[in-house]
């Protein structure tokens, strides 16, 4: 199959508060905008990104799935994990789900929630302890803030 696009959409009550949250926080810019969908893209990145946000209700939606998005973990890596914590957990005062921590399967992170309690985890990739790392198919990082390297 030969996919020209892939994106989440999240089913949600919440499309106008929902669309704010990801263009005020997570620099989304909006490409469409309806009272019942939003179409959203990261396009000042090396890579464009997107995600979009449907009413739940909405006629398109099968009637045994109306409901809004449940058990649903969006990663967002970042190049500077500690930076993002203070900006939007000390200063935007987001929720905080899970604090700020160093994995031993190679990530540094926190995460937070948007309007509809999907939850947002903010990365950094670091090196993974030596026994994570044989675990690792594809070598990922590429050295740690203590300046080990990953040989």
């Amino acid at each position: 199959m030969r996919t020209n696009s892939f994106y989440p959409v999240i089913l949600t009550d919440k499309v106008e508060e929902s669309s704010k949250f990801y263009t005020d926080f997570f620099g989304f810019e909006t490409v469409y905008n309806a009272d019942w969908y939003v179409s959203l893209r990261k396009s000042k990145s090396s890579f464009p990104f997107e995600l979009a946000l449907i009413d739940s209700s909405h006629p398109t939606i099968p009637v045994a799935y109306k409901k809004s998005v449940q058990g649903l973990i969006l990663n967002f890596e970042v190049e500077d994990v500690d930076k993002e914590y203070h900006r939007l957990i000390i200063s935007e005062n987001l929720p905080l789900k899970l604090d700020i921590r160093d994995e031993v399967f190679g990530q540094r992170h926190f995460i937070t929630s948007d309007p509809n309690g999907v939850l947002i985890d903010v990365i950094k990739v670091i090196p993974p302890s030596q026994e994570e790392s044989t675990q690792y198919v594809e070598k990922v990082w590429s050295s740690n803030e203590k300046g080990e390297t990953d040989e």
